[in-house]
């Protein structure tokens, strides 16, 4: 009998990693591509060459000098998807800043903590967007901003706060308005940012990402100029990407998904950055594609189920996409088949990842086998190591389930400012536990079976929701599904099912009971189950499996059997 393959893997390279800080990449995309476009947002009228985004983005970084920021200072930005949080992410490279993006969904009290925690020295922020009033929030947060001279604030709340820079409508008191900074450069300061593309190190830390907190308070994960241009470049690689390309970036900016693989990616490869507009809308993502001629696309899945079962979806002509990414989270397997065969994304790639791997370590390759693409998140990206382990950290045989752990140049410096933290996820050998139950098969494709936080264990078996969701996703009447466990006083924990039916179709309980028996597992089969409009979720469409719990324990009255 043949012995059983470690679950170990390390990506083989066909391009070196880069040795460059992000203002010098964006410097050479200017050289190669000038006259190619580099930035389409049709909401905001705007249309760069990157010859012109290097240009803007040159002002603002010696506009941010101009305002005494000094390398290593932090500064946050707090908007939706526009121009100028493009602006803004460039030219903090360039001017040696740290980029703090601040989650568009926070409210007062993580917007306090997150500046606090980093000390952000000033702040980019839209006026508002939604039911989101920012500047309401900020003077709210710092009264003292109505009567500081901009660029001069003295916050008992943020003492380190010193400019408040707005980017639309009227200007707020005490603050400066974003297209200023640009014109308060002078030489000296472009002499400055010149000396300055010399001195940054690529290992310099560049960008500040909170994680979602869905266990205590966000954590502010450290990223270098290293980790995410690389990982942007072979993100980009993995799809094939030239200057000829035009990606259609829905998902949201301040998350890795939106800056890095799509931001990142395009100034590693020449495509165009394409914005349908500040939020997500699927009726004007679908407009933009057809309008703009995009030939990549990305999302969640449910931004993508939201796409092909839009009432008018069969109206657009798609047949520029080519591919994509579909990931930040499980990516059903129906779904993943009606992109590739609906939106004409005949090489739609998945990935996985998370924050603190910059974000990406699998994805699948574009002429991957279909069964492949849609059934795992495929195989480990260049300059990558991976292995998966037991609880006592023993690396698993191929095939078997155990926690994944991640190594190599994307792995982030930390969290900022929490040494025990860091120590808790990373290592004494520099691998990032992820908290992911992964398998790893004999070709080395990898498939993610759930989360350890996940796992539901009943009467001491262990259930993976992620396998029963796959199952309920090809029962007809079911647009999208989420399995949990509550507490149950005899098992120790139940499966609830969540789910949500397609358009003008019902579904009972006793019926999915029904398409369940004799197909699996009787014990995989929901106690519980429920017909909701819509889950709890982030706004980077991670959904909250902690806030369902929650819910149905409080509304059913249910407890966990009490232990000695």
């Amino acid at each position: 009998m043949t012995e059983k393959a470690d679950s170990y893997v390390c990506g083989v390279a066909d391009a070196p990693l880069l040795g460059d800080t992000i203002g010098r990449s964006l410097d050479q995309a200017a050289r190669r591509w000038a006259d190619r476009e580099a930035l389409v947002s049709p909401s905001h009228g705007v249309r760069w060459t990157w010859r012109e985004l290097a240009e803007r983005v040159d002002a603002l970084a010696a506009g941010f000098l101009a305002l005494g920021l000094e390398r290593g200072a932090r500064i946050g930005v707090w908007s939706l998807n526009r121009p100028e949080w493009t602006l803004t992410q460039f030219a903090a490279a360039k001017a040696g800043l740290i980029l703090v993006t601040v989650n568009p969904a926070y409210r007062l009290t993580e917007l306090e903590f997150a500046l606090a925690k980093v000390g952000c020295s000033a702040i980019v922020t839209a006026a508002a967007f939604k039911t989101s009033n920012y500047m309401e929030m900020l003077n709210a947060l710092m009264p003292e901003l109505a009567k500081a001279p901009p660029g001069d604030l003295h916050a008992a709340r943020l003492p380190q706060l010193r400019n408040v820079i707005q980017v639309g409508g009227p200007a707020g008191s005490g603050t400066i308005p974003f297209a200023e900074v640009a014109r308060m450069g002078g030489a000296r300061h472009r002499d400055a940012l010149a000396a300055l593309a010399g001195d940054l190190q690529f290992d310099d830390p560049v960008n500040i990402q909170f994680t979602s907190g869905t266990t205590g308070s966000p954590k502010g994960v450290t990223l270098t100029h290293h980790n995410i241009l690389n990982n942007g470049y072979f993100v980009g690689r993995a799809m094939r990407l030239t200057e000829t390309d035009r990606i259609c970036i829905p998902v949201p900016l301040y998350h890795c998904f939106g800056m890095v693989m799509g931001n990142l990616a395009a100034v590693t490869s020449g495509a165009a950055m394409v914005y349908p507009g500040e939020g997500f809308d699927p009726l004007v993502t679908l407009q933009t594609i057809e309008r703009e001629k995009c030939t990549t696309l990305y999302g969640v899945p449910t931004m993508f189920i939201a796409e092909l079962d839009h009432p008018e979806f069969s109206q657009f002509d798609l047949s520029s996409l080519r591919t994509g990414i579909m990931a930040g989270a499980p990516c059903p397997i129906e779904v993943m088949r009606r992109v590739n065969e609906q939106m004409n994304m005949r090489e739609v790639t998945i990935a996985y990842g998370m924050t603190e791997t910059s974000p990406v370590s699998f994805q699948s390759a574009t002429d991957d086998p279909l069964e492949r693409r849609v059934s795992t998140v495929g195989r480990i990206h260049p300059h990558v190591e991976v292995k998966v382990v037991d609880l006592e950290g023993r690396i698993v045989p191929r095939g078997e389930r155990g926690e994944l752990c991640t190594r190599g140049y994307s792995v982030m410096l930390g969290y900022w400012d929490e040494p025990e933290k860091t120590a808790d996820v990373l290592d004494a050998n520099g691998w990032m536990h992820t908290g992911d139950i992964a398998v790893i098969d004999a070709q080395g494709y990898c498939n993610i079976v759930g989360r350890i936080k996940d796992l539901v264990i009943r009467g001491g078996e262990n259930l993976y929701p992620r396998e029963i969701e796959e199952f309920l996703y090809r029962h007809p009447k079911i647009q999208d599904v989420q399995i949990f466990g509550v507490a149950d006083d005899r098992y120790g924990e139940e499966l609830c099912a969540w789910i949500r039916t397609r358009s003008g179709e019902s579904l009972t309980a006793d019926e999915i009971r029904a398409f369940c028996q004799g197909q699996i597992a009787h014990n995989k089969i929901p106690r519980y189950v429920e017909f909701v409009d819509e889950f709890p979720m982030t706004v980077t469409g991670k959904i909250q499996k902690f806030v369902m719990r929650e819910a149905v324990e409080q509304r059913l009255g249910l407890k966990a059997a009490k232990t000695a």
